[in-house]
């Protein structure tokens, strides 16, 4: 059996309708938190079960009969991150998974200003010593965490965040089409991917270019001080952790940690991966 942990998130979910376009239902199990969230995928014949990394004794029966197991990387900031990701691959080995999958980040290191980067990195590295076949998908920086930012220069013509550098902005779509086949067949990708990207990185200036033209309105850039942003986010509403946990995306992308692209996506898929303009397209025709 194929399991996708997280099958209730965005990519999680994406990835499970991917993978039902190439395997049949029975094939597939789910684990998540809350199986009522999952009724849809019961109905199309997915086992759903119930498990959650911070209680590693769900997991066993979440993952019983796995054949291969899909660990998305769970939704926790701070240090239990990395113990919950390491719990989640402990339960798939138990399991006797024969291939354990993981969706890491283009920038895991140990030593990266952006924190989930290090959860990516010690999660890599448990995940080697399993002594089972693996693959950590290296994803690219999720496009949609573009969505606040672009909100707010549409209403006011002005993209005004801190200094940053460019990134290679990545479809949920594209990378979820590449995780289903690395799940569902071998030899797709194994162990470390290549950078999983966009075909070219975009900084927050050319991002505004590129809401100008789509829009045919003038976006303006406005480089912030970094407290003078966070204070900005805080009055606006923003809790100040989560400003200052966003800020250190920032500070990463401007010390070059995400200015990578590569062509393994495309080859996998099958197809050129979406550029910037065509996601922020979507996200604008979607408010």
């Amino acid at each position: 059996m194929l399991i996708v942990t997280g099958a209730t998130g965005r990519l999680g979910q994406l990835i499970v309708n991917r993978l039902l376009e190439r395997v049949p239902a029975e094939r597939i199990g789910v684990s998540v938190r809350d199986v009522r969230k999952a009724a849809g995928l019961a109905a199309r014949g997915v086992r759903v079960r119930s498990g959650d990394f911070t209680e590693p004794g769900t997991l066993e029966h979440a993952f019983e009969g796995a054949e291969r197991v899909l660990v998305v990387s769970a939704a926790i900031r701070g240090d239990g991150a990395s113990t919950a990701n390491s719990a989640a691959i402990d339960a798939a080995r138990e399991a006797g998974a024969r291939h354990i999958l993981y969706t890491s980040h283009q920038a895991a290191s140990p030593l990266s200003l952006f924190p989930p980067q290090r959860v990516h990195a010690a999660t890599e590295e448990h995940l080697k010593r399993q002594g089972v076949p693996y693959t950590a998908l290296r994803n690219g920086f999720y496009a949609s965490a573009l969505g606040p930012y672009i909100g707010a220069a549409l209403r006011t013509g002005t993209l005004a965040v801190p200094q940053d550098g460019p990134v290679s902005w990545t479809a949920h779509e594209d990378l979820a089409e590449a995780a289903a086949l690395a799940l569902a067949g071998d030899g797709v990708l194994e162990g470390i991917t290549p950078p999983l990207t966009a075909p070219q990185t975009l900084d927050f200036a050319d991002v505004a270019g590129v809401l100008s033209r789509i829009t045919g309105r003038a976006v303006t850039r406005v480089v912030m001080d970094d407290d003078e942003w966070i204070a900005a986010a805080v009055a606006g509403g923003m809790p100040r952790q989560a400003a200052e946990f966003s800020l250190t995306m920032f500070a990463a992308s401007r010390n070059g940690e995400f200015d990578v692209t590569d062509p393994t996506l495309g080859a996998v898929i099958g197809r050129p991966a979406k550029t910037v303009q065509e996601e922020l397209e979507t996200v604008i025709r979607s408010r």
